[in-house]
């Protein structure tokens, strides 16, 4: 599903995956006691928000104050960068979404990793083809 967002270009995120990461957090605040991760729309497609912090895993852009804040508040040990905060990058913050979103939906599954068991599953399948 990854391959309907836009790529990188060494590095560099257009400004509508930057948009979309930006949706992405948004929605994460948003989730409540719901079992399945939040969503966002993409040129008509549902991307699960995951999907979106992944796409910006490698991204070298330095995050807008506005998400920083939006970040940071939700770690629960003080920010250590290597400079200030303000120059957070994607890649930085796309890694901390991504964790969050993987606590979450471990808490929201009694400890199952749903994620990780249709992993397996996939995989499973695959290989009995």
């Amino acid at each position: 599903m990854s391959n309907a967002l836009p790529p990188l270009h060494e590095g560099h995120a257009p400004i509508t995956l930057q948009q979309l990461f930006r949706e992405a957090l948004y929605a994460f605040e948003e989730w409540d006691a719901e079992v399945t991760e939040p969503i966002v729309m993409f040129e008509g497609k549902v991307v699960p928000v995951s999907v979106v912090f992944e796409a910006m895993r490698e991204c070298t852009d330095i995050v807008p104050n506005n998400i920083v804040s939006a970040v940071t508040e939700r770690l629960t040990k003080p920010w250590e960068g290597e400079g200030p905060l303000d120059t957070m990058t994607f890649s930085t913050a796309a890694r901390v979404m991504g964790v969050l979103v993987r606590k979450r939906l471990l808490v929201l599954n009694n400890g199952v990793d749903v994620a990780a068991v249709v992993a397996e599953t996939q995989a499973a399948e695959k290989s009995d083809r």
